[in-house]
């Protein structure tokens, strides 16, 4: 800069628009870059891979009438014509048997009955779909309102030193592994509940929706408390400066400021129940059966790929079928995560920002 003119020298600008080069700063930028889009590209091919697994259950009607043709040209020799005529009778009797148009796998996915290991196997996923919602329901109901209730503790009444205490064993709660809960549910939680209810089928929708709840109560927790901390300083201050005690300000100001995140952690809580798999396959009785009865046995759409996808066949129906059952999963759980994370959160920050 020129001394007493006030005036910066072009080579001044020259040096400062320069930018030094950095190799380190360079080399962590291209590091983070190709490991975000390699998690995006591996989620690609995971939706890829889902799909096309599952696609051919679509496509088995030609298979069905192919193998049923074959099944009735197909004769066993013999020195007893008669007896070889009666065997082709009943090759024939049983592929009109098994083999009708109405019993196609794809025609067979809505209806309610799960069995695909039979003569005439069946596909059905409502009696596994409404399984997940009867449990998914009872966990929310258990989870979400101990959690909210747990943060607006931790955030609006609990003093410091308990505070520090509380969240940090709330939130170890998230480090267990499912087995270990779908374990504790199977020994202990089966047994009280039992005793308690005296119900007759002793691993159930209840005791595996109370079990998901415990794995789900660290993440509304956590997303809850960070909700109602962002919640403006002045929004209290100003209710408690009005005369409001510290629970009207905590239930009539606090709470319905953070609404948006409060929502946003019940949905994130929700996918983690629904794609549950080892707790539901321990703890829910896996029994494919429709009931509105909480204390009936249930199984969810997780559970029933973690328990037979390693005894199929590949490429055969039941295989396909399978995938399908993971497809869904994977679109419900995606959707669930994005609204969470792209519209409520986004929510939560135009709303704040607005208020600043």
């Amino acid at each position: 800069m020129a001394r007493g003119t006030g005036k910066v020298a072009k080579s001044d600008i020259v040096t400062f628009n320069k930018k030094k080069f950095r190799f380190s700063d360079w080399f962590a930028e291209k590091v983070i870059k190709s490991v975000a889009f390699l998690s995006i590209a591996i989620v690609i091919l995971i939706f890829v891979f889902v799909f096309r697994e599952a696609f051919p259950i679509f496509r088995m009607d030609k298979k069905v009438a192919a193998s049923s043709e074959l099944m009735v040209q197909e004769s066993y020799g013999g020195s007893d014509s008669g007896s070889t005529e009666k065997v082709a009778d009943n090759q024939v009797g049983n592929s009109n048997k098994t083999q009708t148009p109405g019993d196609s796998p794809s025609s067979t996915l809505l209806s309610k009955t799960w069995m695909p290991v039979s003569d005439n196997p069946r596909y059905g996923m409502l009696p596994l779909f409404l399984g997940t919602l009867k449990v998914t329901l009872i966990a929310l109901l258990f989870a979400a309102p101990l959690s909210i209730l747990a943060a607006i503790y931790t955030s609006m009444f609990a003093k410091p030193r308990i505070r520090e205490v509380i969240k940090p064993v709330i939130e170890l709660l998230a480090g267990f592994p499912s087995v270990v809960i779908g374990f504790f549910a199977l020994m202990v939680l089966a047994s009280v509940f039992q005793n308690i209810f005296g119900y007759a089928s002793r691993l159930n929708s209840f005791v595996g929706g109370i079990a998901m709840g415990l794995a789900a109560i660290p993440i509304i927790y956590t997303l809850t408390e960070d909700a109602l901390t962002a919640v403006p300083k002045t929004f209290t201050e100003a209710s408690l400066g009005l005369g409001a005690s510290r629970r009207q300000t905590a239930f009539y100001v606090v709470l319905p400021a953070a609404v948006p995140g409060i929502f946003a952690a019940v949905v994130l809580g929700l996918g983690r129940i629904f794609g549950e798999t080892m707790i539901a396959l321990m703890a829910t009785g896996n029994a494919a059966m429709i009931s509105m009865n909480p204390f009936d046995s249930v199984r969810t759409l997780s559970a029933t790929i973690g328990a037979e996808m390693a005894e199929v066949v590949f490429g055969d129906t039941h295989y396909n079928v399978l995938f399908l059952i993971g497809s869904l999963l994977f679109i419900f759980t995606f959707a669930l995560n994005a609204l969470a994370e792209f519209y409520f959160k986004n929510m939560v920050i135009r709303k704040y920002q607005s208020k600043k």
